[in-house]
């Protein structure tokens, strides 16, 4: 199964159409807040299962703030973090994650890839596909990985190759 995972899109897709051209096919998009309202045209884009939930910048959206579910054999919370306070680290929310017995955490809000593979969740944040704010600010997202009986792997990948 290949999972693509993004995240701070608003509203800016010409980034978004370039990665699903580069990593087709995908069987799953997992989109981690702040569409901006454009949730419908992202499904239309993604041509598969969407998930998505929303942002501190998607103003009287009807999506979920954060959803569990199973992608494959793993439990996965899926949420934007701002209420996690992950702007100031990632503790609160791999606390809230191990309290829900999730695998795996996926989150955005702050614009910056992470993977922290901890003892009991492994944290992923794909960075931002429109407003990248780490060193060099390469627009990033994650592919998730894996087989039926194999472990997934998970890797930052970059608009641009650095």
């Amino acid at each position: 199964m290949k999972v693509l995972i993004i995240s701070d899109t608003h509203g800016k897709h010409e980034n978004l159409k370039t990665v699903l051209k580069r990593e087709k096919p995908v069987d799953l998009v997992v989109h981690l807040g702040d569409a901006e309202g454009y949730e419908n045209e992202i499904e239309a884009l993604a041509g598969c299962p969407l998930f998505i939930v929303s942002g501190n910048s998607d103003f009287f959206s009807a999506l979920p703030q954060e959803r569990e579910c199973r992608i494959g054999r793993y439990r996965v919370l899926i949420t934007h973090g701002h209420y996690y306070y992950v702007n100031a680290g990632i503790e609160h929310i791999k606390k809230e994650a191990e309290g829900r017995r999730c695998d795996i955490v996926l989150f955005g809000h702050t614009h910056r890839p992470l993977i922290h593979y901890g003892k009991r969740v492994t944290a992923i944040n794909p960075g931002s596909l429109s407003y990248p704010r780490q060193e060099g600010k390469n627009p990033s997202y994650v592919i998730m990985e894996f087989e039926e009986q194999n472990d997934a792997d998970f890797e930052i990948r970059y608009l641009e190759e650095i």
